[in-house]
């Protein structure tokens, strides 16, 4: 301990309590924390005093010191006013929590371990034993990591393509697969995954797939993981694969495809040549469209204004319009519904998506979250896209829906919620499928499907009469992208979040174990999960404790009903005994549950504080989003039993600390975490599946689309990082004026988070 002690440079890792992103500083002791401009770290939050807190060095050891606050310095869940700090140790200053890492030589301190195996063969029984030298997991060093060279043929149409990827590399026809054989019926969803193996080698397993996977001219197919060369063809389906390590310059000959079959999106090509995917940070399940990469572009649009007689010799067709919404989910169905009931006549607007209907995606994800159409989504009865007047909301249809069917009681049930929520009764929330239903009623009757596209959108560009082209592809009858462009006056862009977001521990493993089967994120498809438990039991760990971590143990606790083995372990970084606080408001806490009706404050959909977070500067913005923000999930008084019972009958038990590995060993999945106290105890737990519901990726870097237009234009962003908008949504660095036209750009959803407008995210935290 002396020695760290004594080193004066620390690492601080946090979340933003706004948008849930990681944050992180190194430090010099000591460090103060503190809203004055002048703390080592600033704290932008009414919660925070100017001058909240101290870590210096007393002694032999470092020690966390409140500067007479107002609300406190808390570890462990307990108020303190001076407290020693070891590396790994969590402390919290609300509404932030911080975790200490000492820097030396490149390293931290590890302490005394302390070995906690919790699985479902011991049925509930939790055993503690001492590894004063305990297990270390092999982990493949980053640097060893190499890319791997892949070159696939359809053997039927003699279509060839190559990707550069980082293994470990997955194969099948589902979407969250590396390479997916989407136009192959007997490939299987999830075929064979390609690795590195222990000492280089290139491993091939098949996973269990009907058709088989096979090795050059052999009739049979493999039974194990096989090693492979350059010089081997992996044969699965009606697809032929060769792979290669990347660098290896040995091999380029046998890597490149033929060069008869390569065509690229260059300079002096035309656009309707066929291009790859190429690498994308596109994840299937998040629900967005894969974009191209900026350096994918022709040269025409590397400028950030096209000439329009340059535009039309690109031999692409061009199509014209006033209002183009791009995106095609509920946020362009939205604007849509506001033109169409102001008046726009339907053959001045045009809509590109990948979903032919608008709720399609956010319903993907609501069922994999495990919100089936029967279940409520976390919104009020006022909230009704479909219905720009919030009148008659979903409760008054739903009670109205019930007397005409002569359910008396139910009726009653509905109306006493809405006169006695939140105080009285449950705050009410719509039943999911009457949401899909009532848009997808709108949709028609505005001409949704006359105006919309498919297509997947790939640049925008601003054009030199004053309005705006997108360049976006289509797929031909036979799979072969086509190119098209649009020419619009008026832009909406709402393409949601870039992607699934995963804890870095768990995409660690991942990628490092191909394994997608036991680790998973809420938002993919993970039925599996339930279906395995129902049969044989297990432990079950949970990372998060949002709305969508709420509704997973839910989930858990319907599949215990029907077999008791099942064991749920829940893991927090650390304890929550008092809520977030704003003015005399102070959100109520159990079990480390902080409780809200909605993810933001009502009054932010179109109260007060929805005003008072327009008139605020980025400053003032930055600071209510501290304020209002955080992981929170909905009162209810049936889940709230679920819990008490939990814990009551020790199947439902939380954990906290920080993770510090997660490996397989021995059929289990151990999850290594540093947990509190002055020895920096190791604990391990164990389980048989990790439920990743710590949310989506809302960082716009993430999105090659939008980065692209950011670094194009040099566009502002706001105080959390996403992209800056008017009061009234505008991009305005976008705005784009000459004597024929008056372009407007608008932007909404996600990547606004940050602005004006709180709840600008239908997904998300919003399901329930």
């Amino acid at each position: 301990m002396s020695n760290i002690a004594t080193a004066l440079k620390i690492k601080l890792n946090w979340e933003d309590n706004g948008t849930g992103d990681a944050c992180e500083k190194d430090v010099t002791l000591p460090a103060t924390f503190g809203r004055d401009s002048h703390n080592s770290v600033v704290l932008n939050s009414q919660q925070v005093s100017r001058r909240h807190a101290r870590l210096d060095i007393d002694g032999n050891q470092v020690v966390l010191i409140d500067e007479g606050s107002s609300n406190g310095v808390y570890v462990e869940g307990q108020r303190v006013k001076r407290h020693p700090v070891v590396s790994g140790a969590s402390f919290d200053i609300r509404p932030f929590n911080f975790t200490v890492t000492f820097i030396e030589n490149g390293h931290s301190e590890n302490g005394r371990d302390k070995t906690q195996l919790i699985d479902a063969e011991t049925a509930l029984i939790t055993i503690e034993r001492d590894t004063i030298n305990g297990h270390t997991p092999k982990v493949l060093p980053p640097e060893t990591a190499r890319e791997l060279r892949v070159q696939w043929t359809n053997t039927v149409t003699d279509e060839t393509a190559s990707r550069t990827i980082r293994p470990p590399i997955t194969i099948g026809r589902a979407e969250e697969n590396t390479i997916t054989l989407t136009t192959d019926p007997s490939a299987s969803r999830r075929h064979a995954n390609i690795k590195m193996g222990d000492e280089g080698q290139i491993i091939i397993t098949d996973q269990g797939s009907h058709g088989g996977t096979f090795i050059n001219d052999s009739d049979q197919p493999i039974q194990q993981p096989t090693v492979v060369t350059a010089k081997d063809t992996i044969r699965i389906g009606q697809y032929e694969f060769k792979v290669a390590w990347a660098t290896d310059d040995n091999n380029d000959d046998e890597a490149q495809p033929p060069e008869e079959n390569l065509t690229s999106f260059i300079s002096d090509q035309p656009l309707t040549a066929y291009v790859d995917g190429g690498p994308t940070t596109f994840d299937p399940e998040a629900g967005l469209d894969p974009y191209l990469q900026p350096d994918l572009l022709p040269a025409a649009f590397e400028k950030p204004v096209l000439n329009m007689e340059e535009m039309h010799q690109l031999g692409v067709p061009v199509d014209q319009t006033t209002y183009l919404a791009l995106g095609g989910g509920m946020g362009s169905f939205v604007w849509v519904d506001y033109l169409r009931n102001a008046g726009v006549d339907l053959g001045l607007i045009t809509v590109i998506g990948a979903k032919e209907k608008p709720f399609e995606r956010y319903q993907e994800l609501c069922r994999h979250s495990q919100i089936p159409n029967h279940e409520r989504l976390r919104s009020d009865s006022g909230s009704t896209p479909d219905n720009i007047w919030g009148w008659p909301g979903y409760a008054v249809r739903e009670a109205w829906r019930d007397l005409l069917r002569f359910r008396l009681g139910h009726a009653l049930k509905v109306t006493w919620t809405i006169f006695g929520e939140p105080t009285l009764a449950n705050t009410y929330t719509p039943i999911s499928d009457d949401v899909y239903r009532s848009v997808e009623a709108e949709a028609r009757r505005i001409g949704w499907q006359h105006i919309w596209r498919f297509g997947r959108i790939i640049a925008i560009r601003k054009t030199n009469d004053g309005r705006y082209v997108v360049l976006y592809s289509q797929t031909n009858d036979k799979k072969h992208p086509l190119y098209r462009l649009v020419v619009a006056n008026y832009i909406h862009l709402a393409v949601g979040y870039p992607g699934v977001k995963f804890l870095p521990d768990l995409q660690a493993y991942r990628e490092t174990s191909g394994d997608f089967k036991h680790v998973v994120n809420a938002y993919e498809d993970h039925d599996h999960i339930y279906d395995h438990l129902v049969q044989h039991g297990g432990t079950v760990l949970v990372r998060g404790r949002g709305i969508v971590a709420s509704r997973i143990i839910q989930r858990l606790y319907e599949a215990r009903r029907q077999n008791d083995r099942i064991v749920i372990l829940h893991l927090n970084r650390s304890p929550r005994p008092l809520g977030n606080r704003f003015g005399r408001a102070e959100r109520q806490v159990e079990h480390h549950w902080e409780f809200q009706p909605f993810n933001w404050p009502k009054a932010n959909w179109g109260g007060d504080l929805r005003a008072l977070l327009e008139k605020a500067n980025d400053s003032q913005r930055d600071e209510l989003y501290n304020d209002w923000g955080g992981s929170t999930t909905a009162d209810r008084a049936d889940w709230r039993q679920i819990v008490d019972t939990g814990l009551k009958e020790h199947w439902y038990q939380i954990r906290f600390g920080r993770v510090s590995q997660v490996e397989r060993r021995n059929e289990k999945l151990v999850t290594v975490i540093n947990g509190y106290g002055h020895f920096n105890e190791n604990t391990e737990l164990l389980a048989d599946f990790i439920i990743d519901a710590t949310g989506l990726n809302s960082n716009i870097d993430s999105n090659p689309l939008l980065k692209d237009l950011l670094d194009l234009y040099n566009l502002e962003r706001n105080p959390k990082g996403r992209l800056q908008v008017a009061n009234d949504f505008e991009v305005t660095g976008m705005r784009n004026e000459t004597e024929s036209h008056l372009g407007r750009f608008y932007a909404s959803g996600v990547m606004t988070l940050g602005g004006p407008y709180a709840p600008v995210f239908f997904p998300g935290r919003t399901c329930r």
